[in-house]
């Protein structure tokens, strides 16, 4: 079974193209594959497939513990530029994923990396949790919350202890972020991801929850944000009408690292 590797400011993805091959991706099996010692080593798996829908692909996505999961924002501009490696679509690439439809473009690429901008769902609502922290839906289930020192915080030790808290229990647990605010629509993010069950070192829909809810709280004019996650930087921006967010782009850059086979 052939793959390849990509990520995504750190945040790494095996990629395997199944439009015309029946795969044998068992929830044990995508685990072994994405384990960091005994398999390829990731922190999700993606297959691209043909979308029954009409798009130019479907997006498939499971977190490293083998489940099947939501929207992953830096695996859909991984995938899209693997699509354009693979000579899918042109410059603007459209599909389908969990959370319904995408586009992406392709800013600039060559043969092993790029620079990719894909348009996010629309964000109806930013939850308040009454505790300092708030809750945003942004094709997967984010925590957000604020601290002056981010680098401080025990990513692990909180993180998992809210993912897995009762308020979130009904939908599986949350993504959990960590946003330090260093100016006007900079932050600096460290999230912890349900599914890996640690931090990485970046994720796309928590970068892009951590600007909507500084837009939300702290920074109510400001639609442009540069968010330094711990692998590199990326760009969220979004038009706001009152409490929606409205044309939603995760901007970064995303790099094919090697490929081969899977035994």
């Amino acid at each position: 079974m052939k793959f390849v590797k990509y990520h995504g400011a750190g945040n790494d993805f095996v990629i395997i193209d199944a439009r015309e091959a029946e795969l044998d991706l068992s929830r044990e099996r995508i685990a072994a594959i994405c384990h960091r010692r005994f398999g390829v080593g990731a922190d999700g798996l993606m297959t691209l497939e043909n979308d029954p829908a009409g798009q130019e692909f479907y997006m498939r996505y499971w977190n490293a513990d083998g489940g099947e999961s939501t929207m992953c924002g830096n695996g859909g501009r991984c995938i899209s530029l693997f699509a354009h490696h693979l000579g899918i679509g042109g410059g603007v690439k459209y599909f389908n994923s969990s959370d319904g439809y995408h586009w992406a473009l392709i800013v600039e690429a060559d043969e092993h990396r790029g620079l990719v901008e894909l348009g996010m769902i629309d964000v109806r609502e930013v939850r308040d949790n009454g505790d300092g922290s708030y809750f945003a839906f942004t094709g997967s289930p984010h925590h957000v919350e604020f601290v002056e020192d981010v680098m401080a915080i025990d990513v692990f030790g909180r993180g998992n202890e809210i993912r897995r808290s009762a308020r979130y229990a009904a939908m599986g647990g949350a993504n959990v972020n960590f946003v330090q605010i260093l100016g006007y629509g900079l932050l600096k993010v460290r999230t912890f991801e349900r599914g890996v069950e640690n931090e990485t070192l970046a994720c796309g829909t928590g970068v892009t929850a951590a600007a909507i809810v500084t837009s939300f709280v702290n920074q109510t004019d400001c639609k442009r944000f540069t968010v330094d996650a711990m692998g590199g930087k990326l760009e969220v921006s979004f038009d706001r009408e009152d409490t929606t967010f409205q044309k939603v782009l995760l901007s970064g850059g995303a790099e094919k690292v090697f490929e081969g086979n899977i035994l």
